[in-house]
């Protein structure tokens, strides 16, 4: 196994790539090395990124699932719908902006990438760091969640032995989005940052079937087919197959393949798109 290291020589800009063995044994120890400091910079600013997470889903439980069910406007069983797809949403979008917001600082401002490249691990494990790292956070972000909509929503719980189904969804739901983001992450330019948030994020929050069950938009067609091109909505819907199995749902047979496709699809395309980056 090698590694390729770039290196950057005077001014006029030119290029240096060598190559050396290195043991898969130190490809190992290096790779959770750099995976356990980004967990470690994560512990030290736990609070900020609590803020960041919980903040926005909190205030959606807080009026869909409490305000507008006590003024009568839905259902009583609505809250039991939402909490669910509102878990999901935190996992798969705090994976996504985890990768892509570091990389794009990484690859533009900080320059802190170029340290990581020169680690004894190939460039491409660099880029399964920061997925795996993104995916983290996001498991982080769905699990606090939980006890916070259970406080939050009226007769709303769920029983033990979902537990850890719903755990392998959220773990499965992040991993896709922090691959989706590394894809995001290494084709936005930073310059269009403001842009992504409008033209890519906010579609992907309203059109993954976190606020309604995706069989109910029979008579939206339409509408039902692009909530279909959301892996987001995958997520949503196995969550609620699991938990309130009750309402109709997509087969989790699908679900899950779904799931496990956008994680194979977009990683690959990602971690494409990061060695063109950190090759350039």
């Amino acid at each position: 196994m090698t590694t390729t290291e770039t290196t950057g020589t005077g001014t006029a800009g030119a290029e240096t790539t060598t190559s050396s063995p290195v043991g898969l044994g130190t490809s190992l120890r290096t790779f959770w090395s750099v995976l356990w400091r980004d967990v470690v910079v994560t512990g030290r600013e736990l609070l900020p990124f609590l803020a960041q997470v919980v903040v926005q889903p909190f205030f959606t439980l807080f009026i869909f699932g409490k305000v507008l069910t006590s003024l009568g406007y839905v259902g009583g069983d609505y809250a039991a719908i939402l909490l669910p797809g509102i878990v999901a949403l935190n996992g798969f979008l705090g994976a996504l902006q985890n990768t892509t917001m570091p990389l794009i600082m990484d690859f533009s401002w900080t320059r802190e990438i170029e340290d990581r490249l020169l680690a004894p691990i190939p460039i491409s494990w660099v880029a399964v760091e920061k997925i795996l790292f993104g995916a983290l956070r996001g498991i982080i972000a769905a699990a606090v969640m939980v006890p916070i909509g259970f406080l939050i929503l009226d007769d709303v719980s769920w029983p033990a032995g979902s537990y850890l189904p719903v755990f392998l969804i959220v773990v499965l739901g992040s991993l896709a989005g922090g691959a989706i983001g590394m894809v995001i992450g290494t084709s936005v330019p930073p310059r269009r940052i403001n842009i992504m948030f409008a033209v890519i994020l906010m579609p992907l929050m309203f059109t993954g079937s976190t606020q309604f069950p995706w069989m109910g938009l029979e008579q939206l067609r339409w509408f039902q087919v692009v909530c279909a091109l959301n892996p987001l909505t995958y997520v949503s819907e196995a969550m609620r197959a699991e938990l309130v199995p009750q309402v109709p749902h997509i087969p989790m047979w699908i679900n899950l393949l779904v799931m496990v496709g956008s994680c194979v699809l977009f990683g690959a395309i990602g971690i494409k798109g990061f060695l063109k980056r950190a090759l350039d």
